[in-house]
């Protein structure tokens, strides 16, 4: 009886398309699965547009990776869809204004990782500063007996940061960095009046005045290849930049120019503009440290981040309202 009990239950629960799949399934899908029914288009032999013909049509709710591109062929296949939860804090793979025509919400991962990134991207940065991975391989290699002291690196303290994008990760990336006694100051679509950090107005303004630029605003049409070779050159020879955004923000052939011609300084980056495909060109580099777009991954993290995708869907499904919608701006 209890199992026909259980059976029923599952069968009640509300239904979801998984598209991606998303990472929070792989550590969270028996929790997922508990709660409601999920539709999996990646364990079917069938393309994706078929699948969508053939399971989905009356599906209201989407859960969807950050990788996977929601565009309005997809869409085209999914009626009923009233709702997406994303999970990233990135909405540049949605195309949000069809979403909007259709009259369907979109929940993000709002700043649930914004921590996690802001902590990579110093990292990232004492790392290209110190040569820490660089100093890494030297011992490892065995060339400190045979070559002796490794080169110098720079200090992180009293170094002038200019923060692309003050949104939440960019808030969290100031507070740490003005606890190793950084000057702080950044570009953004508008001035702060929340915060005193010097507000520049023009990019190029802000690259030439730092020591260090790091980039944390979302990719949009407006910002995509935003870091161009005029914004670099004015970071300067000694410039370093860090890049936990997306890869697309940076013009990453300028990049990789500007870095083997000496142009700037290093380079710390999470992200790229071809992922999974990195420019063979930075492998060679000693002051450039790269790391898999792995900034949100967190054992502590992805728990959250469980918990806000099902709050979110629970909630829709309760007609209340979203936790983390994202706004019409």
């Amino acid at each position: 009886m209890a199992e026909g009990l259980q059976i029923t239950k599952i069968q009640q629960s509300p239904e979801i398309i998984v598209l991606g799949p998303p990472s929070v399934f792989r550590t969270h899908g028996k929790e997922l699965s508990s709660r409601f029914r999920s539709l999996r288009p990646w364990e079917s032999p069938l393309p994706l547009a078929q699948f969508l013909a053939a399971q989905a049509q009356n599906t209201q709710a989407a859960l969807c990776s950050g990788t996977f591109s929601l565009s309005a062929a997809v869409l085209d296949n999914l009626p009923s869809l009233r709702l997406v939860v994303t999970t990233s804090a990135g909405v540049n793979h949605i195309d949000l204004s069809e979403c909007r025509r259709r009259g369907i919400a979109v929940a993000n991962a709002a700043t649930i990782f914004s921590a996690d990134v802001a902590d990579l991207a110093v990292g990232l940065l004492l790392d290209v500063l110190r040569k820490i991975s660089a100093g890494n391989r030297y011992v490892k290699n065995g060339f400190w007996p045979k070559q002796g002291a490794y080169p110098l690196g720079f200090k992180l303290g009293g170094k002038q940061v200019g923060i692309v994008g003050l949104g939440s990760i960019g808030l969290e990336i100031a507070k740490r960095l003005e606890a190793f006694g950084c000057a702080i100051s950044y570009y953004s679509r508008n001035k702060k009046p929340s915060v005193s950090y010097v507000f520049y107005p023009h990019l190029r303004k802000l690259a030439a005045t730092s020591d260090i630029l790091v980039v944390c605003c979302a990719l949009t049409e407006q910002t995509h290849h935003m870091i161009d070779r005029g914004v670099l050159l004015a970071l300067g020879k000694e410039g370093v930049i860090v890049n936990i955004a997306r890869g697309a923000v940076v013009d990453e052939k300028e990049l990789v120019a500007c870095l083997q011609q000496g142009e700037i300084g290093g380079a710390g980056l999470d992200v790229f503009e071809n992922e999974p495909h990195v420019p063979k060109e930075l492998f060679e580099l000693e002051n450039v440290v790269l790391s898999p777009h792995f900034g949100v991954f967190t054992e502590e993290s992805f728990g959250d981040l469980y918990e806000l995708m099902c709050g979110n869907l629970e909630a829709f499904f309760s007609n209340k309202p979203l936790l983390s919608l994202v706004s019409e701006e």
